[in-house]
C-alpha cells in the first residue's frame, strides 16, 4: 500500500504540507552555520580572528543549543495560542536575523555570529511546532508516518550544504543569508495561506501551564525517550553539522583529487559541503522508511536495529584507518541508521503521550538539540585535547549502548501497560 493511499480521505493534506516546507526551510536554516562554516572562519581569519577547534565547535553548536531550549518555549506556544501563531513569529525573528547578517557584511564579528546563532534557534525550534501540527490531525495508526514525512523536510539541510558552499565561493557568505531570508518569507506568506490548525472536533488539547511541563518530566518515560531522540536526532545534527569541518580538516587533499576527478572541482570547500549533502540525505529521506517500519515491527524494535548499526559505525570510524570513500560509506550509512531512528522515536512518543504532545515534543525535541550540541562541542573538544576526533566518536558510541541496554530495560514494561491501549505497535 502507498503512502498516499494510507493517507487518503485522513487528515489534512495541505497542513501536512505546509508543516513539511516550514520544516524544511527552516532546517536549513538553523543549521546555515554548518555548510558555511569554512568560509566563514577563512573570512574571520582575513580580519586576525584565528579560532581554535573548540571556538568553531561553539559556533557550529550555538544555533543547536538555542533550538533545543526554544523547542520547550514553542511547545508550549503551540498549546497555548495555536502552532499557526507560534510559526509565524518565531519566522519573523528568523528572517531579522538572516537580513541583519547580511547587511552588515564584512564587518562581522565572531560575537556577533554567536549572537545570530542563537536567534536561529528559532528555526530549529520549528520542529516543536511542525510536527504537533501535523500529528493533531491524523489518528495513532499514521502517526509514523505522518511525523515522518513532517520530520523528514530535513531534506532542507542536504540544499543547504549543496549549494551554501557554492554560492559562497562566488559571491560571498553572506549573500547565502541574503537568499535564505527571501525564501523564508516566502514561506511565511504561504504558511499563512495554507496551514490549518487542528480544530477542537479533531484534536482537543488544553492550554497547558508550567506546572503541566513539571508534571511531564517527573515521568521517568519522558527522561528514556529524551536520551533515545538525543541519540538519533542529537546524533543526525551533530554530525551534519560538524560534517564539513571534519572532513575539511581531516581529508583535504582526498576531496581535492576527487573534485578534480569527477567535477572539474578543486575547491575543497564545496566538495566537503557535497559529501556532506550526501551522508545527511541518507538520513533525511529514511526518516519516513523508518517511522513506517516501526508502524509495522514497533518502535522498540526499530531503535534496537538502528541503534546497533550506528554503534557499529561509529566504531569503525573512530578506530579503522578507512580509505576515503569508505569514510563517507560509514557516514552515510550511520546517518541513515540515525534518520530511521527520529522516526521510529517520534513513532512512540504520541501513543505514549497523545494529548501532551505539544509539550512532549517541545521537551524531547529539546533533548535531541542538547544531545547535537554535545556531540559537537565533544568533537571539539576530542581534536583540540587530543589532535583527533577518535574519542569524541568512542564516546558517542557508549552512550548509543546505554540507549539499548535501556531499550531492553523499559520494553516489557512499555508493551504491557500504555502500549495496550495505544493503538499502534510498540
Amino acid at each position: 500500500m502507498s503512502v498516499l493511499t494510507k493517507l487518503k480521505g485522513q487528515g489534512n493534506a495541505p497542513t501536512l504540507f505546509a508543516s513539511f516546507i516550514y520544516f524544511d526551510l527552516s532546517f536549513m536554516i538553523w543549521t546555515l552555520l554548518g555548510p558555511l562554516s569554512s568560509e566563514i572562519v577563512e573570512s574571520l581569519a582575513m580580519t586576525g580572528f584565528l579560532m581554535t577547534t573548540s571556538e568553531k565547535a561553539t559556533l557550529l553548536s550555538l544555533p543547536i543549543l538555542s533550538g533545543a531550549l526554544l523547542r520547550i518555549v514553542l511547545g508550549f506556544g503551540v498549546d497555548k495560542f495555536g502552532a499557526k501563531k507560534t510559526a509565524l513569529t518565531s519566522q519573523f525573528i528568523v528572517i531579522i536575523a538572516l537580513l541583519a547578517t547580511y547587511f552588515l557584511g564584512d564587518s562581522v564579528t565572531y560575537t556577533f555570529l554567536l549572537f545570530i546563532g542563537l536567534l536561529l534557534g528559532f528555526a530549529g525550534a520549528s520542529f516543536a511546532v511542525a510536527l504537533p501540527q501535523a500529528g493533531q490531525w491524523y489518528p495513532p495508526k499514521l502517526q509514523g508516518l505522518v511525523l515522518g514525512i513532517a520530520g523528514s523536510a530535513n531534506f532542507g539541510v542536504v540544499m543547504g550544504f549543496i549549494f551554501a558552499p557554492k554560492i559562497a565561493e562566488h559571491y560571498g557568505w553572506q549573500t547565502v543569508f541574503l537568499i535564505a531570508a527571501g525564501l523564508a518569507s516566502i514561506l511565511f506568506i504561504t504558511y499563512a495561506l495554507i496551514a490549518k490548525d487542528a480544530p477542537p472536533n479533531v484534536y482537543k488539547v488544553n492550554p497547558k501551564q508550567l506546572k503541566d511541563y513539571w508534571k511531564l518530566l517527573k515521568d521517568k518515560d519522558t527522561w528514556w525517550f529524551n536520551l533515545f531522540y538525543a541519540i538519533s536526532f542529537g546524533g543526525f545534527v551533530g554530525f551534519g553539522v560538524f560534517l564539513k569541518l571534519y572532513l575539511t580538516d581531516t581529508y583535504p587533499k582526498e576531496m581535492e583529487a576527487l573534485g578534480l576527478a569527477w567535477f572539474a572541482e578543486s575547491n575543497v570547500n564545496v566538495m566537503a559541503g557535497y559529501f556532506g549533502a550526501l551522508c545527511i540525505f541518507a538520513g533525511t529521506v529514511l526518516r519516513p522508511i523508518g517511522g513506517s517500519i516501526a508502524d509495522k515491527i514497533g518502535g522498540i524494535k526499530s531503535l534496537y536495529i538502528f541503534f546497533s548499526i550506528v554503534t557499529v559505525m561509529v566504531i569503525i570510524n573512530a578506530t579503522v584507518t578507512l580509505p576515503f570513500l569508505l569514510v563517507i560509506f560509514v557516514f552515510f550509512i550511520t546517518m541513515a541508521n540515525l534518520g530511521m531512528a527520529n522516526g521510529a522515536v517520534f513513532q512512540l512518543v504520541p501513543q505514549r503521550y497523545a494529548r501532551d504532545i505539544g509539550i512532549m515534543v517541545g521537551i524531547v525535541g529539546a533533548a535531541g538539540g542538547l544531545g547535537g550540541t554535545a556531540l559537537i562541542k565533544t568533537l571539539g573538544w576530542s581534536k583540540d585535547a587530543f589532535d583527533g576526533y577518535t574519542v569524541g566518536f568512542l564516546i558517542f558510541a557508549g552512550v548509543t549502548v546505554v540507549a539499548i541496554a535501556g531499550l531492553s530495560f523499559v520494553k516489557k514494561r512499555w508493551r504491557t501497560t500504555w502500549g495496550v491501549q495505544s493503538g499502534g505497535m510498540i
